[in-house]
């Protein structure tokens, strides 16, 4: 099965390279930049299971997709998607199957609009990673996991295949028969810790054992998950109890992706993450302190590009 991989940096080009080093048959989609970047010194991933090198990754960049791929992995960031639906748009045929990684869920909608419900599945990936400074994709902890579904009947015989084209490839593979429920619980917990990191700036564990510090973590873990409750997905008791426990941890140095880009100036999912969360809301005025956090990220996000303006100015 032919693999699209859209994006070559933290989580595409992690997965993608695992797929690449067992066997399968990779592209990836990826601007020039990073094109050249991989010609020059090949996709490169340093982490706990082991470091390894794809000399020569096949990438292809927007304008030159000649022929649909079966299946397309989406790992772009969410503030991204619209820009990568069009770079991937001539890969899609009548039979090509989407898996998006992305956090939070209004990027079904999109996908589903842009190319059928019927050629989308659910899904979410578990690791922590980033591109550093020299191209190179850093695996920060042993977590590393794909889980996908079928979101309607109809897909259930192509999600077959879509196991056959990811397994063996060196990270955790799961099918799930609750896919969506699944991306719920990891968007309530992704919400709580991107939410509590960024507002005070620090990991979880400084956070917990700050003044006041547990009390917004489990406030702001309570408000995501009463949200995710009135959209028809209560989090499960399982989920719950390990959540607690994690979001407990008084040595934890746990922090969100989303900490680390506001921490490098980056862009963030702010909107996708946690405003889109408040939408969701039955009742906004029960969800102060997600508002709250939203508030924070939205008074950096206009600082940044009013930055970003005043140096382009000059």
């Amino acid at each position: 099965m032919r693999i699209l991989v859209v994006g070559a940096g933290a989580v595409g080009g992690y997965f993608g390279g695992r797929l690449c080093l067992s066997g399968h048959d990779v592209t990836f989609l990826v601007r020039a930049r990073r094109a050249s970047e991989l010609t020059e010194n090949g996709l490169v991933v340093e982490g706990p299971h082991g470091d390894f090198k794809i000399a020569t990754p096949s990438t292809v960049q927007a304008n030159q997709i000649k022929q649909p791929f079966d299946l397309i992995l989406l790992s772009c960031k969410a503030y991204g998607l619209e820009e990568s639906i069009e770079s991937f748009a001539p890969a899609v045929g009548s039979t090509t199957k989407i898996l998006p990684l992305l956090n939070g869920m209004r990027h079904l909608k999109v996908l589903d609009d842009r190319f059928g419900a019927d050629k989308v599945f659910g899904g979410q990936c578990v690791i922590s990673a980033t591109l550093d400074d020299r191209g190179v994709i850093r695996q920060l902890t042993p977590a590393h996991s794909i889980t996908y579904g079928a979101r309607q009947k109809a897909q259930a015989q192509s999600a077959a295949s879509v196991h056959d084209a990811l397994q063996n490839a060196g990270f955790e593979l799961n099918r799930s028969e609750e896919i969506i429920l699944q991306m719920w619980e990891k968007w309530v917990f992704l919400a709580t810790l991107a939410g509590s990191t960024c507002l005070c700036r620090g990991p979880l564990g400084a956070i917990i054992s700050a003044p006041g510090g547990q009390e917004l973590v489990l406030g702001m873990f309570a408000e995501c998950r009463e949200i995710a409750a009135a959209a028809g997905y209560a989090p499960r008791t399982s989920f719950v109890e390990r959540s607690l426990s994690m979001l407990s941890e008084r040595n934890s140095l746990l922090k969100a992706s989303m900490l680390r880009d506001v921490e490098r100036g980056a862009p963030t999912e702010a909107d996708h993450i946690i405003g889109d969360l408040i939408l969701r809301a039955a009742d906004q005025a029960r969800v102060p302190l997600v508002k709250l956090a939203y508030t924070h990220l939205s008074v950096y996000e206009h600082e940044r590009k009013a930055a970003l303006r005043t140096a382009a100015s000059v």
